[in-house]
């Protein structure tokens, strides 16, 4: 594993001190310079300390090819500087202009039918495009060498989001690209034969020169498995690829500038392999937005645990995150009252040092223009605005109370997430379409914590092994690698949760051979022989399976042959004779070693899973910590490890009030009501307290 880059977080302004930074993106040349000097009064009311410029204004900055403007620019970071608000620049190199495509249209991406993605939104390029590479790289060199000197640019923002429209590119260069990184990975072509199984359907190749993306091949046929998941992490690479390099271009010139770009990482989001491009950056920053219903602050805390994670527990930024509604849901749901303070916090409890947003001003025209922000439409009067200054206000005393040198309390259970493992189950060949992994990790994140437990959400490549008690959750892929750490791992005294649909296959997508969960099968003490499929789209199939237990199993469910004299069964189906399944182990716990091994072989959901957990936690010997802890609150905990200064969040997860024992001193609140006379608190729906002590 390549080594991660020094952590390197953004240093305040001259003569002042380190707080959490606070603010979003600033888009000025969409406004009047006329309105310049109201915004920056508002961000000194609201608390704003740091702003990002420049994300889209590659045409603004370089309005032909022979022509450059900076002079706009270098305005407004004065007004921002002078003010006292930070700047974090970005490299502008997101979306290119339109004299750039018109002259150089072979920089524009194509999709798999080979059909050209035009100009007219955003994320328009190639990242295997040497063409596209040269313009960008000049642009970097020309913004950094105009900013060297700079005392207010805090950071780079290199690029934006990369990957959020053009994450796959089936061109002639994304082919050369994509033959050249085999080459790399394998060695030669035999091997690449060998890990995509190209004796089936006779796909053998003969040279680098006959692979091809994974093009278009007809409705309704099925693309070599082994192929679209190494096709996913190219693509993944070559945008890293494109990232590194406009990252070295800037260091080059402005070595003293730390460095980062905007990851998206979500439950439902695994677009690119964030754990391998987070030691690549100073430090990591993600952009969050919330899903509305019942899953808002659960996904929303899931999602920072895992950026948590990918930082390996050092401080992250919150780069984007949304005061309200989003613009690019079929419905775009406002938020509650009071989520706008509640979700930022979320954030910052799990381990952000920043919180941002997108954007600082609505804007009023263009594709973006419902998209809610700091400052709205309806201007500095409005509840939206007065909350962005209330969570200002909010984040100074928390600042001042020291949560900046504290760090995410490690939890007793790791909850792993594995990117490779989504992609690999998104195939269209699969026992059921309705399985992917991503979706049981958030299911065990939401279920641990309705037994008093947040979980700490860990990537693969992390140290999950030091954990008291690991959950591999449809972690789809083993390789001899993780399998042995799994062996390891149990042996020597940890707690393993393992589910159906982990360990089918090894790294390359070949199956396991000799029974379910593939290579793992003697730590579990169990074998399944087949799976059994749960359907409502065809009448008469079986659509659920009853537990003992009284939990119901939807989706999959593991057909379990034989269980070893070292296991216990906890749980089993109760069924009609018919189905096949009648008295079939559903769950079961192994002795392996000087440590504990359960399986879940079925799809429970959340509730199945928060049904079925109290009894499994007692028998593997976890207990909740926390004096909080609860189904209806999530605690989460921050320490100064020099000082041992404890940071208690507690956040109410229910839309009833809860009544909490408090911790220490009560910093912030927000819909609380604090009992003096019996130390006690009571948290409205979105309610929350930070304490310290």
């Amino acid at each position: 594993m390549t080594e991660r880059r020094e952590f390197r977080w953004p240093h305040p302004l001259q003569g002042n001190s380190q707080e959490i930074w606070y603010g979003g993106d600033y888009n000025p040349e969409q406004w009047p310079e006329e309105i310049w000097d109201e915004d920056v009064a508002l961000m000194r009311k609201a608390g704003v300390n740091l702003v990002s410029l420049g994300i889209f204004s590659w045409a603004k900055l370089q309005p032909s090819e022979d022509t450059w403007d900076f002079d706009w620019l270098d305005r407004i970071i004065e007004k921002l500087g002078t003010a006292g608000i930070a700047v974090d620049l970005a490299s502008a190199t997101a979306s290119p202009p339109m004299w750039l495509t018109q002259a150089h249209p072979e920089v524009l991406w194509r999709d798999e039918r080979g059909n050209v993605c035009w100009p007219g939104a955003r994320q328009h390029w190639r990242a295997t495009s040497p063409v596209f590479r040269e313009y960008a790289l000049a642009l970097c060199t020309k913004m950094a060498e105009h900013y060297r000197d700079n005392p207010y640019i805090v950071a780079w923002h290199v690029n934006n989001e990369y990957g959020c429209h053009n994450r796959f590119d089936y061109s002639d260069d994304a082919m050369k690209a994509f033959q050249l990184w085999c080459k790399k990975r394998y060695g030669d072509i035999e091997s690449v034969n060998a890990a995509w199984g190209t004796s089936f359907w006779s796909q053998q190749m003969g040279d680098f020169s006959q692979i091809l993306p994974p093009r278009f091949i007809g409705e309704g046929n099925f693309m070599n498995p082994g192929k679209l998941l190494d096709f996913k992490r190219f693509s993944s690479d070559a945008l890293q690829e494109f990232f590194r390099a406009e990252r070295d271009t800037l260091e080059r010139i402005t070595p003293d500038i730390p460095l980062t770009t905007n990851f998206m990482v979500s439950a439902g989001n695994s677009m690119l392999d964030y754990d391998a491009w987070g030691k690549d950056v100073d430090f990591v920053s993600n952009d969050h937005y919330f899903v509305p219903g019942d899953q808002h602050l659960d996904e929303l805390a899931y999602s920072s645990s895992l950026v948590d994670g990918i930082a390996r527990k050092r401080p992250w930024f919150l780069m984007e995150h949304s005061t309200g509604a989003v613009n690019w849901r079929t419905i775009n749901y406002r938020k509650e009252q009071g989520q706008l303070i509640r979700d930022s916090l979320v954030h910052l409890a799990m381990g952000a040092n920043a919180i941002c947003y997108f954007q600082w001003r609505q804007s009023s025209s263009g594709a973006e223009k419902f998209h809610t922000a700091m400052l709205p439409h309806a201007g500095e009067h409005s509840q939206d605005f007065r909350e962005v200054c209330e969570l200002g206000e909010n984040l100074k005393v928390l600042s001042g109370a020291g949560v900046t040198s504290s760090t995410v309390v490690k939890s007793s259970v790791a909850v792993v997430y594995d990117y490779e493992s989504e992609w690999a189950s998104e195939h269209t060949a699969t026992p059921t379409q309705q399985v992917r992994h991503w979706t049981e990790p958030l299911d065990w994140f939401r279920a641990l914590a309705d037994c008093g437990i947040t979980a700490d959400m860990v990537p693969i490549r992390a140290d999950w092994d030091s954990y008291e008690a690991v959950v591999l959750p449809s972690v789809y892929l083993l390789d001899e690698r993780n399998t042995k750490r799994v062996h390891d791992y149990v042996a020597t005294g940890g707690k393993l949760f393992a589910t159906y649909y982990t360990g089918i296959a090894d790294g390359d997508d070949h199956i396991w051979l000799g029974g379910y969960p593939g290579s793992i099968r003697d730590v579990l003490g169990m074998r399944s022989e087949d799976f059994a499929p749960l359907g409502t789209d065809v009448s008469g199939v079986l659509d659920h399976l009853n537990l003992s237990n009284g939990a119901v199993a939807h989706d999959l469910a593991d057909v379990i042959t034989s269980v070893a004299g070292s296991a216990q069964v906890l749980a089993q189906y109760e069924a009609e004779e018919w189905t096949g399944m009648s008295g079939i182990p559903a769950i079961t716990l192994n002795v392996y070693g000087e440590g504990l091994a359960a399986y879940v072989g079925c799809r429970l959901g959340r509730e199945g899973l928060a049904r079925t957990l109290p009894d499994l936690l007692s028998h593997m010997h976890i207990t909740a910590s926390g004096g909080s802890s609860s189904a209806s609150v999530l605690r989460v905990e921050r320490v100064d490890v020099n000082t041992q200064e404890h940071f208690v969040f507690l956040f109410n997860r229910t839309h009833q009030d809860v009544t909490v024992s408090r911790e220490g001193t009560v910093l912030v609140s927000s819909r609380a009501t604090v009992h003096e006379e019996t130390s006690t608190a009571t948290l409205k729906a979105n309610g929350l307290l930070v304490m310290k002590y």
